[in-house]
């Protein structure tokens, strides 16, 4: 079952639905980084109280442990989990750049040294799809050749072909109730990106993946890359920017036409003290907040901020209390799946643009302040 639908647009940025297996998702949507079939620190239920609709769990990680054949016996990584919504499983691609030590590709596919216990273990684009199967994903990806920021030319035309060659390969295999993606590589050359697109368009995939962005390069080259690649996409295919999870690079990219987004940022930031509040980021640690009785974020109406002061909050992280990564990691969340709610709904009432003027004018000022008060040394 896969269906998506434009069902208004303001400008280039679209409202749709996305018709899953496992559930409609509205979109724009922000998809949750569940790595390990767990969005860290957080049950299902709470992902559900945040407004998620959608998470990422990572083929990889998963095939090394507990393994894809244990999680297909056990009904699908979405019963496995006891998440019953939508999950998007990426392929492994990522993990060429991210585990760079340990892996080594080839035109064949890329050969990983296991980070748990040093075993190796070889990757092909079939044995990727094979993997996504198994795990029971509403939407797969194939296998890609992401590389590093920066890279060489002639290491991206390399990436472009092998990513290209991957694709046919997994289309090739993929069952047909199988909703696999293509991811458009190329590093940053406009080029090549376009290569990439039209070198899978033609392959003809019913969604389209940009990869290999948001790794360091400059933020308006990142821009501007999205936007041309969204020109080129076909308006029909939804258009997912791969690992994009600040608020202000999401609202460029929503006003490009992009449709889904993931990052590790709200849990990851959440785990080690940083809030994203209305009003910039929250370092939670910094000692002005120890006796500071207001909520995390005044305009913010999760389980957090209706319960707890900043200055409670701080004191579990000055103890080391396992609740407080949990309360910062459910308010961020929160705190995304609010954005991409209002996000879509200025783009039904016609106000995108306005709308981000004045979410940036209050976020990005507030980070600036709230970067001021930590320059102070009142930290801690």
């Amino acid at each position: 079952m896969f269906s998506f639908e434009v069902l208004n647009t303001d400008n280039r940025a679209r409202l749709g639905k996305l018709v899953l297996p496992h559930g409609t998702v509205e979109t724009p949507a922000f998809m949750p980084v569940a790595t390990q079939a767990t969005v860290k620190t957080l049950s299902p239920q709470e992902l559900i109280e945040t407004g998620t609709r959608m998470i990422v769990c990572n083929t990889y990680h998963l095939y090394l442990r507990p393994g894809h054949k244990l999680i297909q016996s056990m009904g699908g990584v979405s019963a496995f989990m006891g998440w019953h919504g939508p999950v998007l499983t990426d392929s492994g691609g990522f993990q060429i750049y991210s585990l760079a030590a340990l892996s080594r590709s080839g035109d064949d596919g890329v050969e990983f040294q296991s980070h748990i216990d040093g075993s190796r273990h070889y990757f092909t684009p079939e044995l990727a799809v094979e993997i996504q199967q198994a795990l029971g994903s509403d939407i797969i990806m194939c296998l890609d050749d992401c590389p590093p920021f920066p890279v060489s030319r002639q290491q991206a035309e390399i990436s472009v072909r092998r990513t290209t060659s991957w694709a046919k390969r997994c289309k090739a295999v993929v069952k047909k109730n199988s909703n696999l993606f293509g991811i458009i590589q190329g590093a940053t050359y406009t080029d090549l990106r376009q290569q990439s697109a039209e070198e899978l368009l033609e392959l003809g995939f019913p969604g389209y993946a940009i990869g290999g962005l948001c790794l360091g390069e400059p933020t308006q080259l990142t821009y501007e890359l999205t936007s041309e690649l969204c020109t080129i996409i076909p308006p029909a295919k939804p258009r997912y920017l791969m690992g994009a999870g600040y608020p202000e690079d999401i609202l460029a990219a929503v006003e490009s036409g992009v449709d889904l987004f993931d990052c590790v940022l709200p849990t990851r930031n959440g785990r080690t003290g940083t809030a994203f509040v209305s009003t910039g980021r929250v370092l939670i640690r910094n000692a002005v907040y120890a006796t500071d009785p207001t909520p995390l974020d005044p305009n913010c109406f999760c389980f957090t901020c209706r319960n707890f002061s900043r200055a409670y909050l701080r004191h579990l992280f000055s103890a080391g209390e396992a609740l407080g990564p949990r309360l910062l990691s459910y308010h961020n969340i929160y705190f995304f799946q609010s954005l991409m709610n209002s996000i879509r709904q200025a783009i039904s009432e016609g106000r995108l643009a306005a709308y981000r003027r004045e979410f940036l004018g209050r976020y990005l000022q507030g980070e600036q302040e709230n970067r001021e008060l930590y320059e102070t040394g009142k930290s801690v």
